[in-house]
């Protein structure tokens, strides 16, 4: 049986009379808030199509068309000015007894989820998990499963909820998909600020 898969139609904040959140920040200067810039760089590093794979990388991120899922975040993060590596490693460094890492490895700490976890509970913005409440989801924040974690689309489905930007696996057809509703437990949703 050949399955056709048909996009269906992405609807923007405007379309449910959203007010889009501008961040006042503008981390690297490039005369983009960093929300806008967050989504934006995400979208730039996809655009490089990266084939699923989990590698070690020295000097952390991502050197040939290789990613998973934190690259995603990384990559958004790096693009609006913020070194998630760095800024993840002087966390970790200073708080160990909350990661619990026996070894710290700069260049591959920054790309677990339960330390994105700990260091975004840490240092950004924790908005609701309740995809019910669609005004507070806004492109640009970032969500984490319990396993996973990605970046929060400005396209939105017919009911509201945004569209998620993520690299699941290798068998992945789209970046970005309607599935934040029907993914997995959400266990944290983030804002830079």
């Amino acid at each position: 049986m050949i399955l056709f898969l048909l996009p269906s139609r992405m609807y923007t904040d405007e379309d449910f009379h959203i007010e889009t959140y501008h961040s006042s920040i503008d981390m690297d200067q490039d005369g983009v808030d960093d929300q806008r810039d967050i989504l934006e760089s995400v979208r730039n590093y996809l655009e490089t199509k990266p084939s699923y794979k989990s590698k070690y990388y020295e000097g952390g991120y991502p050197n040939d068309s290789y990613g998973v899922c934190t690259d995603v975040v990384a990559f958004g993060l790096k693009g609006a000015g913020y070194d998630l590596q760095e800024l993840v490693n002087k966390d970790v460094l200073s708080n160990r007894e909350l990661y619990s890492i026996s070894t710290v490895d700069r260049n591959i700490d920054f790309r677990r989820v339960r330390n994105l976890k700990i260091y975004f509970s840490r240092h950004a913005i924790s908005l609701t998990t309740d995809l019910e409440k669609i005004e507070e989801w806004q492109g640009g924040d970032i969500v984490i499963f319990e396993k996973h974690i990605g970046i929060v689309s400005n396209h939105r489905n017919k009911k509201g909820i945004p569209y998620l930007i993520h690299h699941a696996n290798p068998y992945q057809l789209h970046y970005e998909e309607d599935v934040l509703e029907h993914y997995m437990e959400i266990v944290g949703h983030y804002r830079i600020s």
